[in-house]
């Protein structure tokens, strides 16, 4: 029989295992926040998912918790001891495989086990039962390169589990695997856990997919960004195995795409304390005018004709929360569409954008974005005014980086660079790195 057995209490009525109190997470003295104020509780006996956009910090929390980095204020506790290092109760899995190519699934897993000084034949022992839980029996002596991402990731897996641990920690876990790939691990993880066959008793999730939180957690906490906040908590409270078709489970996704969607779009301040003449102080998505215009004509077709519930569409495209909501919080910005209850309605200019010609839809868009994107409009003034119609983009970045860190700043840069080419509103040479206004008419 296998020695994993969970023993489990019911979450209602135990100490929590890890508590979070007050942790914020910054950088540079203090200018690039990571993470603020951020509290929460997992207890025993309960699956609990961090959802929410890239730049949530949710990734920075998990790995504070896992002792890997320490944060800059706050405290978080294992078993109601300080987190100081990596505590042993504590493993993680990663998104990516992170195996040592030039050994084995046996000898991966038994990577922390050697670490602990725990002996050979112990170590043998435990790792083959933890490679025959995941089910990898019969890999055992095969390398990374032999496997596929999925059986990359239960090897993961197992190193993880193979240390008895009373919390996993999980980093995105199915991200990057294929969707059918993804789907059998995660059912397989869960019947592990239903089962009581893992060493666990709780497991604490990092994820982008709302359903894949709605299927597989008690609890979702719901990150808002720049920084990263607790915005909502909610309960699952469906039995396990769940539907995705059951009425409830639709209602509990669209629930959370209503609560995201009603943050405060783009728009929002880099970080508190950003005051800009200019109006600049906002960090714009890379999202390119060919996938702007791909979502609106998808929208203003059928079956959609202008109007779309949020959940079906991310499915009917594939999309995740971190593809989908830039690109629908960019065509907002814009004004081409409306965010409202988990919709997408777009607007009156979004409607003349998916019917008009390539020529029509470049002066709309150059339109948009001067009323409507303050950097644009202010690089373009800049421009106008100057003599020789030619501006260094470096004292842009310069202004930029006064309201958010240097990695937004370029970002942002290189956002409203490739919209305003696509516009015709002004033209950038990175050789000389200067913005001009040679190629607009």
């Amino acid at each position: 029989m296998n020695e994993f057995v969970n023993t489990t209490v019911t979450a209602a009525n135990a100490v929590p295992l890890v508590e979070v109190k007050g942790v914020s997470q910054s950088y540079d003295n203090g200018q690039f926040v990571v993470l603020d104020d951020v509290a929460l509780t997992l207890n025993p006996g309960e699956i609990v998912g961090l959802l929410g956009r890239s730049g949530s910090g949710k990734s920075t929390l998990l790995r504070s918790i896992a002792g890997l980095i320490h944060p800059t204020s706050g405290s978080i506790t294992f078993e109601g001891k300080p987190v100081t290092g990596t505590p042993d109760g504590i493993a993680m899995v990663f998104q990516s495989f992170a195996l040592f190519p030039w050994l084995t699934v046996l000898q991966n897993v038994e990577l922390g086990l050697e670490a602990r000084g725990i002996e050979s034949a112990e170590r043998r022992k435990r790792a083959l039962e933890a490679i025959d839980l995941i089910g990898l029996d019969g890999f055992e002596s095969a390398y990374p390169k032999e496997l596929s991402g999925g059986m990359r990731q239960r090897v993961g897996l197992a190193r993880a589990l193979v240390v008895h641990p009373k919390v996993l920690l999980m980093d995105e876990p199915f991200s990057a695997l294929d969707v059918l790939t993804a789907e059998t691990l995660r059912t397989d993880l869960l019947d592990l856990w239903s089962e009581g066959r893992m060493p666990i008793e709780s497991i604490l999730m990092v994820t982008h997919n709302i359903e894949e939180a709605v299927l597989m957690c008690d609890r979702v906490l719901i990150f808002s960004s720049n920084p990263g906040r607790v915005a909502a908590e909610i309960r699952i409270n469906l039995p396990q195995p769940r539907d995705r078709l059951d009425p409830a489970f639709r209602a509990l996704v669209e629930d959370i795409y209503e609560r995201m969607t009603a943050r405060k779009p783009v728009a929002e301040p880099a970080r508190e304390g950003a005051v800009a003449e200019t109006g600049i102080d906002m960090v714009l998505p890379r999202v390119s005018t060919n996938v702007l215009s791909g979502l609106v004509e998808t929208i203003a077709a059928e079956p959609y004709r202008g109007k779309a519930d949020l959940p079906p569409l991310a499915a009917s495209l594939q999309l995740e929360i971190d593809d989908l909501f830039p690109i629908a919080e960019t065509l907002q910005l814009l004004h081409f569409a409306e965010l409202a209850e988990g919709d997408i309605q777009l607007t009156e200019a979004g409607m003349r954008f998916a019917e008009s010609e390539v020529d029509e839809r470049k002066q709309l868009f150059a339109d948009q974005l001067v009323a409507h994107v303050p950097l644009a409009s202010h690089i373009r003034r800049v421009l106008d005014e100057r003599p020789s119609h030619e501006a260094p983009a470096r004292r842009f970045r310069d202004e930029l980086e006064e309201h958010m860190s240097e990695e937004n700043a370029e970002y942002t840069l290189r956002a409203i660079t490739s919209w305003a080419r696509y516009a015709e509103l002004f033209a950038y040479d990175e050789k000389t790195d200067m913005f001009t206004l040679e190629n607009p008419s």
